[in-house]
């Protein structure tokens, strides 16, 4: 674990800042289009796992839960570069997604398949 400022921005070692509940956000973006899949949170299990597998693995707030990325849906996310934030306080994970290469419980490709416009959301690809 990091101890001091220098070694959480500088240093080599792998050390998130989870938060009072013991989280970290974490986006995915697809390795080779740079799209962004989606927002999630991981817990210290979730990390370790994603990191030791090579698989996303993240933590669901609603059910309180540690969840393997594709366990259900064949959506599996294999993990091709993991990177922190400057204070270790958000993780940034790109992937290459399986199955059909979507990312979203509800079907599309991206969770962030909505975009406001003129103040209403629209679904768009």
């Amino acid at each position: 674990m990091a101890v001091d400022k220098e070694a959480l921005e500088r240093g080599v070692d792998l050390a998130p800042r989870f938060d009072e509940k013991g989280l970290v956000a974490v986006v995915a973006t697809h390795a080779e289009t740079g799209e962004v899949l989606m927002l999630a949170w991981m817990n210290a299990e979730a990390l370790k796992l994603t990191v030791d597998t090579g698989e996303a693995h993240y933590f669901s707030r609603s059910r309180q839960a540690l969840w393997k990325k594709g366990e259900t849906s064949g959506q599996v996310q294999r993990v091709s570069e993991l990177r922190v934030d400057c204070d270790q306080d958000a993780v940034w994970i790109k992937v290459l997604p399986q199955g059909d290469g979507g990312a979203c419980h509800v079907g599309f490709r991206s969770c962030f398949y909505r975009a406001l416009d003129q103040g209403k959301l629209v679904e768009r690809d």
